[in-house]
């Protein structure tokens, strides 16, 4: 890593130190996209049910290069970079919309649904003036184009044509426990993006502990979405980059020793006193059939798909800066939802975002790591990552950062440190 401003002192093979500097450097955030975002990975861009007519389109991006997802008249989805070739302004300025072609508003270069350059404006001059070279071929300056695959209505894509199949780099597991949530049409419900302060594997680390998630989040333990006590478990694939985490939430009868644990420890989170104005924001419906109330799976390297009880939702990490990440949240209903069930839903979204009863700390947590580390440096400058010891595999205890050492497992060998 000679490019980075900053050496970083890491022990082969192993991922229980996590040296502070890999949240802090400006060129090793630069290696980041190019050996991780537009390296072997497959990266999320957006839904099917986003683009269901032909000539539809979405602006979104893949690490920090601006992207455009279209499905042209062929029914085909295309992605490709939203750079003009002439001068490099985006092509497409808009979020969303239909359109039968893309012109750039800079000079009026023209291109198809696939991203291939149709038009330039004036390419042969004006009053025998002026205009393009013989020589100049539009069909060697169309922008860059990605691969595209799609699985349950996820559409990803990827820069790399070495990188394994869709489903092959996702794995059975994380294939079955897609499929569990996305197992029919889906609606967007509503979207928005939250900025964060912090380095975005700060973020994507946090998705991917489960030890933090009843002691950090109030709401969770106070009450009883998510303990650590709870029956549930964590699964990591094989790669180390992708995971899910699992629970449900306990029976009215269960035994009181999960509480008498809780309080041992004397826990912020279990503070007690707390009651919920309006109750029915978590007076939901029975979804799924495994009694699984809350599940939390990620993709290598930025996608998250959550269910917390009836509230489901995608969530696109996208780093920013070295210590800012945009988090673009999209929420999800069932087309056949009943008003009530999409109700419930609205209703419980509040439970995430940046204001949500649940995930209003995760917004805030990773700047205070962020501002916690600075200046940090040296080879005791290292995060402890042992909790459950030193594997990067499946555990049936939620007590562990295994998920967390497979994200750094898998991180290693794209970045080769």
């Amino acid at each position: 890593m000679t490019a980075a401003t900053r050496p970083i002192t890491w022990m082969k093979d192993q991922h229980t130190r996590v040296p502070y500097a890999l949240y802090q450097d400006d060129a090793l955030l630069q290696q980041e996209q190019a050996r991780i975002h537009e390296g072997a990975t497959w990266n999320y861009l957006g839904l099917e049910a986003d683009l269901a007519e032909p000539g539809s389109f979405r602006t979104t991006f893949v690490g920090a290069t601006p992207v455009v997802l279209a499905r042209d008249t062929d029914g085909e989805l295309y992605a490709f970079v939203n750079r003009c070739s002439h001068r490099g302004a985006l092509i497409v300025l808009e979020p969303s919309g239909v359109a039968r072609d893309f012109q750039c508003v800079y000079h009026a270069w023209t291109y198809d649904l696939q991203g291939t350059l149709k038009g330039v404006a004036f390419e042969e001059g004006l009053g025998g003036g002026g205009g393009m070279p013989a020589t100049f071929c539009k069909g060697e300056h169309s922008p860059r184009k990605l691969r595209v695959a799609t699985f349950c209505g996820l559409v990803f894509a990827s820069f790399s044509d070495d990188v394994d199949p869709l489903e092959d780099y996702l794995g059975p597991e994380i294939c079955e426990r897609i499929e569990r949530v996305l197992h029919k049409p889906v609606q967007v419900i509503g979207r928005f993006t939250q900025a964060l302060p912090n380095n975005w594997k700060l973020y994507f680390e946090n998705v991917k502990d489960s030890y933090h998630a009843s002691l950090l989040h109030l709401f969770f333990t106070t009450f009883r979405l998510n303990r650590l006590s709870q029956r549930g478990a964590v699964i990591v694939s094989g790669c180390g980059g992708h995971h899910v985490s699992y629970s449900m939430v306990d029976a009215p009868d269960s035994p009181s020793g999960a509480d008498a644990a809780y309080k041992d420890q004397g826990l912020r989170s279990d503070q007690g006193g707390y009651r919920l104005a309006d109750p029915s924001l978590l007076q939901g419906f029975r979804e799924f059939d495994d009694g699984i109330t809350l599940q939390i799976l990620s993709v290598f390297p930025g996608f998250v798909l959550q269910q917390i009880q009836n509230c489901l939702a995608i969530r696109q990490v996208l780093p920013r800066g070295v210590d800012r990440t945009d988090l673009h949240w999209t929420y999800l209903g069932y087309a056949d939802d009943t008003p009530e069930q999409r109700g419930v839903r609205l209703k419980q979204a509040n439970l995430i975002g940046p204001a949500g009863f649940v995930s209003m700390e995760d917004g805030a947590v990773g700047g205070f790591v962020q501002r916690g580390i600075a200046g940090a440096d040296g080879a005791a400058a290292q995060a402890v990552v042992e909790m459950g010891g030193d594997s990067t595999g499946s555990s049936p205890s939620r007590v562990t950062e295994s998920a967390v050492r497979g994200f750094w497992k898998r991180y290693r060998g794209l970045m080769d440190i």
